[in-house]
């Protein structure tokens, strides 16, 4: 059993991104699952103007997910939702979506500071649904996507501080490149190299906070855990109860690193078979209460 927790489609092509490419269709990613060996998969709706040239609506993934049952859907909403304001009842919007068959939100990319009250309006309703979020971590206002914030993380501590009972799961460049203290400026939205010297405000993070977990996916999760493969092996035994693998894949011809990284370690004797299970599908499993 393999479960991917971050995945994103499309219902058709439709118009192409500025790299020429287009989402994969449900279609097609059915077919890159059925190539690698994923069993399911959580879709992610595309909501936020900053995130994407078009949107995925929550409706239209819980339509596919209807029609592909190995589709797991997410709700999303932008916290600018109804009128622009932190009063907005957003609790009630995500009851309807649970009620559908929702079982997180997220992919948050909203170009907002963390402590916006209208992010903190979304992640207190999220806390109140118990809905584990995915987060993506923009380095600055304008120009990128993702909630803004600063080296070292202040942002997301203090929401973690805040919604104790809230599941964060971390994602994107500005998240992972903390995993040592060493990525410099220009590595902070990449893709640092080189050995992970210890001080990464990362791992201090996950030591403190058990509402932290880790949404692998993408190039700058597969970065985080091998550029340094020892110092990877590790943190993934360490924190093996709060890691989940994820590919984020977005166009038909993404390839999928992580996986045959993770199949590697554990042939190799270099991860165990209980580590290996709960990152590929039993964290996701426990929790989305699959």
């Amino acid at each position: 059993m393999i479960i991917d927790i971050h995945m994103h489609t499309v219902p058709t092509t439709g118009v192409t991104r500025d790299t020429g490419d287009t989402f994969a269709t449900p279609e097609e990613l059915l077919a890159i699952m059925d190539r690698v060996g994923i069993d399911r998969a959580v879709l992610l709706p595309m909501v936020s103007p900053e995130g994407t040239h078009r949107q995925t609506p929550t409706e239209e993934v819980l339509e596919i997910a209807a029609r592909w049952p190995r589709f797991i859907p997410f709700c999303n909403i932008d916290p600018r939702l109804n009128m622009n304001t932190p009063q907005t009842d957003l609790r009630r919007l995500l009851e309807y979506y649970i009620a559908s068959g929702c079982v997180g939100l997220g992919e948050i990319t909203a170009n907002l500071p963390w402590d916006d009250p209208r992010v903190q309006n979304l992640f207190a309703a999220c806390q109140a649904c118990h809905l584990p979020v995915t987060f993506h971590i923009g380095p600055q206002e304008g120009g990128c996507y993702g909630l803004v914030d600063q080296a070292g993380l202040p942002g997301l501590e203090r929401a973690l501080q805040s919604f104790p009972e809230l599941i964060f799961l971390g994602h994107s460049q500005p998240f992972w490149a903390e995993m040592g203290p060493d990525y410099g400026e220009a590595g902070r939205n990449g893709y640092p190299q080189g050995p992970i010297s210890a001080g990464g405000r990362l791992p201090q993070l996950f030591a403190r906070y058990s509402n932290l977990y880790g949404d692998l996916s993408a190039g700058s999760g597969y970065n985080a855990i091998s550029r340094d493969p020892q110092f990877g092996y590790r943190f993934l035994a360490e924190y093996q109860d709060r890691l989940l693998f994820g590919t984020d894949i977005c166009a038909p011809s993404n390839d999928t690193p992580l996986i045959r990284h993770l199949r590697a370690a554990l042939e190799g004797g270099l991860m165990s078979d209980e580590v290996f299970q709960k990152v590929t599908w039993r964290n996701a499993a426990a929790l989305l209460r699959l």
